[in-house]
């Protein structure tokens, strides 16, 4: 059954890669996010950039400046129409036809704009109200685009892995049920009729620190030399952990009734750091993901995946810079293959042109097992008295009596010491509802220790490991 299937689907990418070879490069393009306070200007960016041998890029917006400084480059680019716009835009032609005019028609096409997502990961960031929205939001930017006689630039949006509500073995790939009707079988037959991709971010990171224990790290890293898993249902053999969650998503697409439609890989990376109880964030890991992942796309003759062989897959890289104002856990902060201040995390050359042996030696990994001890939440920053008054408040309105004991007469209260008495606000915080999804983070505000800062008869609440 599995040699029928494969047969056909060797067949179709051959023909997909003929046709679409012009639309895009085999060589990765980067993310280009912006949220840091650090990062160089445009220019320089786009100039560190194409240093690392990018072919495209891919941003998170319609910025002008970015979009002016890559006019007469090579370089093919993203863009994408915020999620908070998608409501008003899928019921308003008018508006869609605005944003067009605005976003695109100034820079196209000195500015090679080829791929224009209509949100980003909109099922797993947005109200269930937003959803619905999606695809006629789509349809009225590409009507949009139509009109103004813009044909090259393929419309799509871009998906993270828990759309699917089963993803092992691969073979059983399937969309969630809330959205596999209303949501994703629309969107598929909108991108199957305009021939354009399914989006997908894939981040065998995470999947991999969520089961540590089950899932080898050399097969997250694409570095398994003789761990292979088979696929009961399909009789598929894998050697890696992308290759699974992206045939996955192929069965599930299959499953609705669009087997032909091409994945272009929006998202990919691993983390060069994070927090303490964050396994395997390091740059010894990030390298090697990153390296592996670019071998693997760049291979000839193409491999694709087991379920999609011979199949190119285009993709990004996540991402330019390491961005010190995204929210959440600390890998969130270090993704990047560049510091802001532009030196390298570690080497890459995403053309494959320079030898491995080439590049520097990579620090060993410290952190591969799970951190085991107490871990406390305390202040990083002493610069913004503001925010910090504001981030202790907050924290302190959370939860039941979290900030008594810095109160006066309290066993933790110091007089006039807003850093203290912060730190043990975010470590009562954090103790309390890291099991909820609390981080300790607080807009950049804290930061996680191994140092026990209790002292005397106060202590400090911790996490357990």
């Amino acid at each position: 059954m599995a040699m029928l299937l494969l047969i056909p689907l060797l067949v179709l990418s051959m023909a997909l890669f003929s046709i679409s070879s012009a639309t895009f490069s085999l060589q990765p393009g980067i993310c280009y996010g912006q949220l840091g306070d650090n990062l160089p200007p445009p220019q320089k960016s786009l100039s560190l950039l194409t240093s690392l041998h990018a072919k495209g890029v891919k941003l998170y917006d319609a910025n002008p400046a970015i979009l002016h400084a890559l006019q007469n480059t090579s370089l093919q680019v993203s863009i994408m129409v915020p999620n908070e716009l998608i409501a008003n835009i899928s019921s308003n032609q008018t508006l869609a036809d605005e944003w067009v005019s605005d976003n695109v028609v100034p820079f196209h096409p000195r500015t090679r704009i080829r791929y224009l997502l209509v949100g980003n990961e909109i099922i797993s960031t947005t109200a269930n109200q937003t959803w619905l929205r999606l695809v006629p939001a789509m349809r009225r930017i590409k009507r949009s685009l139509k009109a103004l006689g813009i044909h090259r630039v393929k419309v799509g949006t871009s998906s993270a892995m828990d759309v699917l509500e089963t993803s092992f073995p691969p073979s059983n790939g399937a969309f969630r049920k809330d959205i596999a009707g209303p949501v994703m079988k629309p969107m598929l037959k909108f991108l199957n009729r305009t021939k354009s991709f399914f989006f997908l971010d894939v981040y065998p990171f995470f999947a991999w620190a969520s089961d540590p224990a089950n899932i080898n790290l050399d097969y997250a890293l694409f570095e398994s030399k003789n761990i292979t898993v088979t696929d009961p249902g399909s009789g598929l053999v894998y050697t890696n952990l992308f290759d699974q969650m992206v045939d996955a998503v192929y069965f599930a697409m299959k499953r609705l009734g669009f087997p032909g439609i091409r994945i272009f890989i929006a998202e990919t990376g691993w983390p060069n750091g994070g927090d303490l109880d964050q396994v395997g964030a390091n740059i010894y890991n990030a390298a090697t993901y990153n390296r592996n992942f670019i071998k693997k796309v760049m291979r000839k003759p193409f491999v694709g995946t087991p379920a999609r062989p011979g199949l190119v897959l285009p993709s990004f890289l996540f991402a330019l810079f390491n961005e010190n104002q995204k929210p959440g856990p600390g890998t969130e902060r270090h993704f990047g293959l560049l510091h802001p201040n532009g030196s390298r995390v570690y080497d890459v050359d995403l053309s494959e042109e320079t030898p491995e042996s080439e590049f520097s030696p990579l620090p060993a990994p410290e952190n591969n097992e799970k951190f085991k001890g107490k871990i406390w939440c305390v202040a990083a920053r002493r610069d913004n008295a503001t925010a910090l008054a504001a981030a202790l408040s907050y924290a302190c309105s959370q939860g039941n009596g979290t900030c008594d004991p810095i109160q006066p007469r309290g066993k933790c209260f110091k007089p006039d010491s807003l850093f203290w008495h912060a730190s043990y606000a975010f470590s009562a915080y954090w103790a309390q509802f890291r099991k909820d999804g609390g981080t300790c983070y607080f807009n950049g505000l804290a930061m996680q220790t191994a140092k026990d800062p209790s002292y005397g008869s106060c202590k400090f609440p911790s996490v357990t490991l």
